[in-house]
């Protein structure tokens, strides 16, 4: 079901669409391919919505900076310095988080209104990036289906092609709070990854994979995810052709489970230390799924660079559950 959601200051109409399926709610909006909301029982059948958001559209216009839910591209994460070397070229981006770019610019995919189309289940939205678009190359055709599984899970799936070489880094940037409100401190996170990626004073990675034994980063096995995380993990598995489950995170009070699988390599664990308000520090927990961090710029890391006749693939999707 889709309906109207708003109207952009330039005219232009936001639509909210509505899936639902085994016991699942979801709603997209057609501005930023957001997740509105997901609305999931607990052990006892009680519904909430666990992600952050806003009721109307004024909300998401009035405070761009979390990325609340949003579809994030060209790039996801940072890239140090806002410019990045590409087949002998240097390309400069827009520096929206001095001195880096961080998800795609000051207008990255998250601000942009998508077209929208009902699939079996789902909304496929799709735009085309033009070449230059915040500085990077190519023009981009991209398209991210949402759709609820027979079991209630939430797939997106990404794609896109391009006319010239560039960089793609597509993810989800939902914050999760299971318990429908208050704090997210408290939930208990496992991530199959026994290295991580340590960054500087500007969160961007030295090119280390360091390892998580005996550290504050290792969640190998579940505990509580507390404060002070905006870092990329190396996922067990690389780069997967099918998606394979990576993370968990519980609510231990209302039981509620949500699983992540994905075919990404990384995933970057933000625990919401710095939200505005009407939110507190700690509302919630983005898990987002990604290559790593400032990838154009190391060449060792898993390769972002996409070319002509190529097609960029990428599944992630949230499972829902009791425990």
């Amino acid at each position: 079901m889709s309906e109207h959601f708003g109207t952009l200051p330039d005219g232009t109409p936001v639509h909210r669409w509505t899936l639902e399926r085994a016991g699942v709610r979801v709603r997209i909006l057609s501005y930023g391919g957001i997740v509105q909301s997901v609305e999931i029982p607990d052990r006892t059948g009680h519904r909430a919505n666990v992600v952050l958001g806003f009721a109307d559209l004024d909300g998401y216009l009035g405070c761009p900076g979390p990325y609340f839910g949003a579809l994030i591209g060209r790039y996801a994460n940072r890239i140090a310095g806002a410019r990045f070397p590409l087949d002998g070229v240097t390309y400069a981006l827009e520096p929206n988080n001095a001195p880096n770019s961080l998800h795609g610019g000051e207008h990255g995919f998250d601000k942009r209104v998508w077209d929208a189309l009902p699939v079996e289940h789902g909304v496929r939205l799709t735009r085309v990036s033009p070449h230059g678009e915040e500085g990077f190359p190519g023009r981009l055709e991209v398209s991210a289906t949402y759709t609820l599984e027979a079991d209630g899970s939430l797939r997106i799936g990404y794609e896109a092609v391009t006319d010239a070489p560039t960089i793609v880094n597509l993810t989800n940037h939902s914050y999760w709070n299971l318990a429908g409100s208050g704090s997210a401190s408290g939930h208990e996170l496992r991530i199959d990854a026994s290295h991580y990626t340590p960054v500087d004073a500007d969160l961007i990675p030295t090119g280390e994979l360091a390892d998580v034994t005996g550290t504050q980063f290792d969640f190998r096995r579940s505990r509580k995810t507390g404060s002070g995380y905006d870092h990329n993990f190396v996922l067990v598995g690389g780069v997967t052709q099918t998606p394979r489950e990576v993370a968990e995170l519980r609510d231990p009070a209302s039981g509620r489970v949500l699983t992540v699988t994905t075919t990404e390599p990384g995933l970057q664990l933000y625990t919401a230390d710095h939200l505005p308000e009407p939110f507190t520090p700690g509302d919630g927990v983005a898990l987002e799924t990604q290559h790593f961090p400032d990838s154009p710029n190391r060449p060792d890391f898993p390769s972002t660079v996409l070319r002509p006749g190529g097609v960029f693939r990428s599944e992630t999707a949230y499972g829902f559950g009791t425990r």
